[in-house]
């Protein structure tokens, strides 16, 4: 998907909302990365395989 040069972290990357963004929805709480990752407000994201990242603020309840 990523036309840019350097190309835009992967899906699958730990680095992935560093891609850039295609369209943002400030009004509905979302971002559509260039690498097809959903990036919700809360931190939340949704992968393009459908997978699903809790927002930062849940994983942070789970440790403790």
């Amino acid at each position: 998907m990523c036309q840019h040069r350097p190309p835009c972290p992967s899906p699958d990357a730990t680095d992935r909302e560093a891609a850039h963004v295609v369209a943002h929805h400030p009004e509905q709480g979302w971002s559509l990365l260039c690498n097809g990752v959903l990036l919700f407000e809360d931190t939340g994201e949704l992968l393009p395989d459908g997978r699903v990242i809790a927002p930062a603020r849940c994983r942070a309840k789970a440790a403790a």
